[in-house]
């Protein structure tokens, strides 16, 4: 589709804004809507209850996360900021994160964080505009600029109220959003897709592990009776022994602290330095008591076995001392019983053996897990199933980046799209847009509010 722009501009006067079209209007954001425009106060019932949006669960354009209900009594006190459908939230705190929600489907009995401002459209505003206004570029800039702090910056409502927005007619705006709704839910749903195929190739390399450190890479080996019940039937020239006479628990503690830190990271996969996980806080420079470990030891963390967050060591470090660590006894290669100790396989049987009252809080202590009975191909074996494995996954690895860079592209056009729509770069009027299926148009896979509200009915009876 190919959008040309308006037949004519003038200059804003905003040396940032530079032309808009001719017949828009410009003025402060606090005459074009209502801000913060009702709250709850203090004189609330404390049995009243509500759906809850906080300050994390809003990402640019979408919730991230489902609202949460809360009894006023026991709420934060943030809890405060009153909204309908048709509002939008923006973030008022850490305001670089571009956190802007149009909440067109929040139903009665929501409630969201101070640190949000509300935006409620005035009679001669559409209520999607206000929303992919404040999505834009230039609008998000002028926040970010006009925020004070360094760590966490914020922008007061006094000085939100004077950015500038710019605005045509209330039928022009409808059409505006009316077609960034329907251009917006296309791409959702390309990247809704994409995600849906990157988690199938997921699971495409969990059954890949599943099988190769359990059967081998033969599919036509002969197999025979392991004697356990959770591997089932191996290889007939392999062996099964407990985990005792091929591991050792080690328990060396650091002296000085000065050993390079290493920390299990889900995201980046196994053990990786502090200094490579941008986006948690650094461990401290004083790490005296962390655990010891040698490359090629198998790093354990006691609390998440049953979830298959197992490592081993990529090099010499220190680990937390909640960790527990596994040092080789027999010749075998570290990196497959990684792979088998992470299998999907596996999990149910670290489940069965953790100890604890509390899901997520569940231990598995040594005894019981160099306890288990595990397949043991000769170290030979291990090397080539290693080697089949990583080529298996590097032709499911290529498929799932270009899968993420398509993602990445789509979110760019996306906001370039918004942008460009609703600063006039681009004329849209002439454009028939189809009816977009409310459905479609969530973010999430139902709309949170929804089941919330039945909850919250169903407790009123």
């Amino acid at each position: 589709m190919k959008l040309k722009p308006y037949p004519e501009y003038k200059d804003s006067g905003v040396l940032w804004l530079s032309k808009i079209p001719a017949h828009w209007n410009i003025m402060p954001l606090k005459h074009w809507v209502f801000i913060n425009q009702s709250v709850l106060n203090e004189n609330t019932d404390p049995d009243f209850r509500f759906n809850y949006i906080d300050i994390g669960a809003v990402s640019t354009g979408k919730l991230v996360s489902q609202p949460r209900i809360e009894r006023f009594a026991d709420s934060p006190s943030r809890a405060r900021r009153v909204i309908k459908a048709g509002d939008t939230l923006l973030s008022t705190v850490r305001t670089y994160l571009k956190a802007v929600y149009h909440c067109k489907y929040i139903n009665k009995y929501t409630v969201a964080s101070t640190g949000f401002a509300v935006l409620t459209p005035k009679n001669n505003t559409d209520p999607g505009y206000v929303g992919y206004v404040g999505q834009s570029e230039l609008f998000i800039n002028q926040i970010v600029a006009r925020s004070i702090g360094v760590a966490y910056p914020a922008i007061s409502e006094t000085e939100l109220g004077r950015c500038l927005v710019w605005f045509p007619t209330l039928k022009e705006q409808t059409q505006i959003a009316k077609f960034l709704d329907w251009k917006t839910t296309q791409i959702n749903k390309f990247i809704r897709n994409k995600r849906r195929l990157i988690e199938l190739l997921k699971e495409q390399k969990q059954n890949i592990i599943n099988q190769a450190v359990t059967r081998g890479l033969d599919p036509n080996v002969k197999l025979k009776p392991s004697g356990v019940d959770w591997i089932g039937d191996i290889p007939e020239h392999w062996e099964v022994c407990r985990l005792k006479y091929l591991l050792r628990e080690v328990d060396e503690r650091s002296k000085t602290g000065a050993e390079y830190h290493l920390s299990m990271s889900q995201k980046h996969g196994g053990l990786v330095g502090s200094s490579e996980i941008k986006e948690r806080r650094l461990m401290s420079e004083n790490y005296t008591g962390g655990k010891l470990c040698e490359y090629g030891d198998i790093v354990l963390n006691r609390l998440k076995a049953h979830l298959g967050i197992f490592a081993h060591a990529p090099c010499d470090g220190v680990i937390s001392p909640d960790y527990s660590v596994f040092r080789a006894i027999s010749d075998i290669e570290p990196i497959y019983y990684e792979y088998l100790f992470c299998s999907t396989v596996m999990r149910p049987e670290f489940r069965i053996r953790c100890k604890g009252i509390v899901e997520g809080f569940w231990r598995l202590y040594s005894n019981d897990f160099l306890s288990l009975k595990v397949p043991v191909p000769s170290r030979e074996e291990q090397l080539k199933i290693l080697d089949g494995i990583r080529v298996r996954f590097s032709i499911i690895d290529q498929a799932i980046t270009r899968a993420e860079r398509e993602i990445e592209l789509m979110r760019e056009y996306r906001t370039r799209l918004i942008s460009d729509v609703v600063t006039g770069q681009v004329d849209v009027r002439a454009i028939e847009v189809p009816d977009v299926v409310e459905e479609d148009m969530l973010d999430l896979e139902e709309d949170p509010s929804e089941a919330m509200d039945d909850e919250l009915e169903a407790g009123e009876d």
